[in-house]
């Protein structure tokens, strides 16, 4: 890593994601002049007592590893095939959202006013969580603002009614997406092995109305297949849980699962969807930045989440 920061110049003194102007959730606009996009760290939401807070360091472990790249913001991001984020349109980092260990309501809560003074202010969130029940305070502060796409990559469907008793944890964030009036249409791409879906999940699912994309569906076909699905300019919301990656890209998960997504095929896909629909919305979760010795994951992370906020920014 030395050598590359020294090619781009080095990378000391980087704070905010790839070196962008800090955003305020208090100034209308976010920052002077606006911004078309917006970064927002969300350390946890609802996590498992058995899991614990085991997310709560990805917004800033995404952070590191984009913080080399920071020097190269005007290069060529062959990902996009357009200048490296920010672009022209402005994308500004917003920072980390407090968190409460106990208080579970008090980080919906803050994420949904979060998530919505960003909306409010005409920008797109990308939001750096946090584990797979952050998606569902975020996707409540888009209430009145649909119709609605849900685009989720994961290798589980997340389908369970509850855990235990509880309702808004990490298994449960489709099943809740799919209780919203304003999500009209889901699509689930990278299911693959044993989760905690039980068949009656995956037919209430189906039932609803999900089209679902295995990774053998993808691996079987092109990326296309997904953005096919995705109606024409709708308004995309994009759930994206680190382990729709394959354990080789992203060994840095709770749930890792052979045979997942490469980084090509989510490129991809976020390429595709945005050349025919309109990101509205990204969520990256799921990562566990102490499973992740050598930074392959944070790396994965940091290149889908600069390439999403890529295109919200320039569509």
């Amino acid at each position: 890593m030395g050598d590359i920061a020294g090619v781009f110049g080095g990378a000391s003194g980087v704070e905010t994601f790839l070196g962008l102007p800090k955003g305020d959730l208090k100034t209308p606009g976010l920052a002077e002049g606006g911004a078309k996009a917006a970064i927002l760290g969300v350390p946890c939401a609802t996590p498992y007592g058995a899991t614990g807070l085991y997310a709560a360091g990805a917004p800033n472990a995404i952070r590191a590893a984009a913080s080399i790249y920071a020097p190269a913001q005007g290069h060529m991001d062959f990902d996009r095939m357009a200048p490296a984020v920010p672009t022209a349109g402005g994308i500004v980092d917003c920072g980390n959202l407090p968190y409460d260990a106990e208080d579970h309501l008090a980080n919906r809560v803050a994420i949904k006013n979060a998530v919505g003074a960003i909306l409010d202010a005409g920008a797109v969130p990308i939001v750096l969580g946090g584990d797979d029940s952050t998606p569902i305070p975020v996707l409540g502060a888009y209430e009145g603002r649909g119709p609605l796409t849900v685009l989720q990559i994961d290798a589980h469907i997340d389908w369970r009614d509850d855990v235990g008793g509880e309702k808004l944890g990490l298994s449960s964030p489709m099943r809740r997406a799919s209780e919203m009036p304003w999500v009209e249409t889901m699509v689930q791409v990278g299911a693959r092995a044993v989760g905690s879906a039980r068949p009656s999940d995956y037919r209430d699912a189906v039932d609803w109305g999900v089209q679902f994309v295995t990774a053998a569906d993808l691996h079987a076909s092109s990326p296309q297949t997904v953005a096919d699905k995705i109606p024409a300019r709708a308004e995309v919301f994009i759930d994206f849980d680190l382990d729709g990656l394959d354990p080789s890209v992203a060994p840095g998960v709770i749930g890792p699962a052979p045979g997942g997504l490469f980084m090509h095929q989510a490129l991809a896909i976020l390429n595709a969807v945005a050349d025919k629909a309109r990101i509205a919305g990204f969520c990256l979760v799921e990562f566990a930045p102490e499973r992740d010795p050598h930074g392959l994951s944070a790396l994965a992370a940091y290149r889908l989440a600069a390439t999403a906020a890529g295109l919200a920014a320039s569509g």
